[in-house]
């Protein structure tokens, strides 16, 4: 027998809208689904990107002079959001709003500190202090927020474009699409995205409207300007990037749908193409129609 249409409607709805009061089954879903797949991802990790580099003690390196701090970039932004998953899981499974914060929120934190541990076994790499404080630094980012406002004003975001500099190293920063999102510094831009609306909830600014700040960088082929390179190319003049945009919470944008709601959690993590000011140096200031 087939489900009339509205039940499995309603079914779905309930599914996805969170929970008034803790309810244990799915918390422990919550709790086994993130442990089943942090694991299932370190083992792969391991396999794909340490198992053909030997081991080593555990020792620490100092990269923070590297990629123009891009990288230290990227671990706040993925500390950041992978804690916020953590919470708004333990949210849907009726947690308080305490525990969301101190468990939920620590998920970022505590797995990217286990790959630390990983790159700290590996001759190749090793742990980075820098890192770890990057990835404290986005944790306390969603905290702090939910502890001061109830509310994240404040949300890291992501763009990416294609660049020359990956035909010049693939092997480094990417032979395809999906790698160079990865490993092409000179792509990647970050961003804070600002919700002007809370800041003057008085005001009839759209509650959805906020305004990006990036920081981006290029001319890198190698990880500091004192990498010997292994190909004869001349490394480029490297330099940083700063950005002035518009952008959308689209948190912020009324739905009764729960799993509309689901969706624009998940792409609030992507900064919305927009017309942005960068600046190089002071004199040096350019204007994009559509940048991403």
């Amino acid at each position: 027998m087939v489900a009339p249409i509205g039940f499995s409607q309603n079914t779905a709805a309930s599914f996805f809208k969170p929970a008034d009061s803790l309810q244990l089954k799915r918390q422990n879903a919550v709790v086994i689904s993130e442990a089943v797949l942090a694991t299932g991802t370190l083992i792969g990790l391991n396999q794909v990107w340490y198992a053909d580099y030997p081991k080593s003690n555990f020792h620490f390196i100092n990269d923070n002079e590297e990629w123009l701090q891009m990288d230290k970039a990227g671990h706040v932004f993925s500390s950041y959001h992978l804690g916020r998953l953590g919470s708004e899981m333990l949210q849907w499974s009726g947690a308080t709003k305490k525990n969301q914060l101190l468990y939920g929120a620590g998920l970022g934190f505590a797995f990217l500190t286990a790959v630390e541990v990983l790159d700290g076994y590996s001759s190749e790499w090793g742990a980075s202090l820098g890192d770890i404080v990057a990835n404290a630094s986005g944790t306390a980012l969603y905290v702090s927020q939910g502890l001061m406002w109830k509310e994240q004003r404040i949300t890291p975001k992501f763009s990416f474009h294609t660049t020359k500099y990956a035909s010049y190293r693939p092997e480094v920063l990417g032979s395809s699409f999906s790698e160079q999102i990865l490993k092409d510094y000179n792509g990647q831009t970050y961003w804070l995205s600002v919700n002007l609306h809370s800041f003057a909830k008085d005001s009839k600014i759209p509650k959805w409207l906020n305004v990006a700040l990036g920081y981006g960088a290029d001319g890198m082929i190698t990880g500091n300007i004192e990498n010997v390179t292994p190909i004869s190319i001349s490394n480029p003049k490297r330099f940083r990037q700063f950005y002035l945009s518009l952008d959308v919470d689209l948190t912020r944008i009324k739905t009764k749908s729960h799993f509309l709601k689901t969706v624009f959690s998940v792409l609030n993590t992507v900064k919305i193409p927009a017309p942005t000011i960068e600046f190089v140096h002071l004199n040096d200031i350019k204007y994009h129609f559509i940048y991403f």
